[in-house]
């Protein structure tokens, strides 16, 4: 295992659209070990493939007590209900916001070796599988923040020492 350097707001990598996994092999098993540990060094509950550089569809996540990850991940809302909480991403250091997102959630996929897999989540966990699909999407919380709260968080990006 190995920690891997995670790309930075700005990185290209990280506005684009992730393609699916079709080998489920070694080099995605080794992957899905690096990630974690990536994670689990820079304090994350969540970490998707294209923030360590990498496009593919595959995300990482240690939260609400469960650990695991989702290959070509989807989801869908289940009930009407919604949440609203602060949200960062370890793409973004020192950078949060209010973002709303579905309370509850239905996400299915594959796991490492292929598996098919389903995960009923919600509260913190049902944000990071949306938050988390949303960067595979190539889209990153900022956007999904009210406009005024957005104008704050580019602002402290724009002011930060490492962009």
């Amino acid at each position: 295992m190995a920690i891997r350097e995670i790309r930075l707001f700005g990185d290209p990598v990280l506005n684009s659209a992730a393609s699916p996994v079709a080998a489920f092999d070694a080099g995605l098993e080794r992957l899905v070990a690096d990630m974690l540990e990536t994670m689990d060094h820079a304090g994350g509950v969540g970490l998707a493939a294209n923030q360590v550089g990498l496009a593919r569809r595959v995300f990482v996540f240690d939260c609400q007590g469960l650990r695991g990850h989702i290959v070509n991940p989807r989801w869908r809302p289940l009930g009407e209900a919604m949440q609203t909480g602060a949200e960062g991403c370890l793409s973004v250091p020192g950078v949060r916001g209010e973002v709303t997102r579905h309370n509850t959630v239905v996400a299915s996929g594959q796991d490492c070796h292929g598996r098919p897999l389903a995960l009923r989540a919600t509260g913190l966990l049902a944000r990071c599988i949306q938050h988390e699909t949303d960067h595979l999407d190539g889209v990153m919380f900022m956007r999904r923040m009210a406009p005024e709260q957005r104008k704050q968080a580019m602002a402290a990006i724009r002011a930060a020492d490492w962009s």
